[in-house]
């Protein structure tokens, strides 16, 4: 068997549950109400399935140990179909409690990209590729 190439859940760790899950949702994103229990949370994306977790507690249930808040290697990205939607995106994650490291601007391989953090650090890329066509349902078409 081979391994399935498809991501249907992505697990950030958390210092404040509470805090985090209220940025989410300033987002505008609606966590589930029966999925998980006290102590996680889910949010329901396009396709794929948010997971809120304490960060020492999913340290843990890895068997890894928990390192220092900081750049972990790992940004997430939302694709958007103009230059003006990513400008969008970025400022409701602003008004929403987001920092903003990296302004949306033209990038070096031709697109147009920005960043914002979530309270924990975590960055979320907003960008414009005008070289990955996006489906009628928002997601990227590569190129073969």
């Amino acid at each position: 068997m081979s391994v399935p190439p498809r991501v249907t859940l992505i697990t950030l760790g958390v210092a404040d549950l509470a805090r985090a899950v209220a940025f989410y949702e300033r987002l505008g994103w609606r966590r589930s109400v029966s999925a998980g229990g006290e102590g996680v949370a889910f949010f329901a994306l396009d396709h794929v399935v948010l997971g809120l977790f304490p960060r020492a507690d999913l340290a843990a249930d890895a068997h890894v140990k928990d390192t220092p808040p900081g750049f972990s290697g790992v940004t997430l990205a939302i694709n958007m179909g103009s230059e003006s939607a990513v400008d969008a995106v970025i400022a409701a994650a602003h008004a929403a409690g987001a920092s903003v490291p990296k302004p949306a601007d033209k990038v070096f391989w031709g697109g147009y990209s920005g960043y914002f953090a979530d309270p924990d650090g975590h960055l979320w890329e907003v960008a414009h590729n005008p070289f990955f066509p996006m489906d009628a349902e928002g997601r990227v078409v590569l190129p073969n």
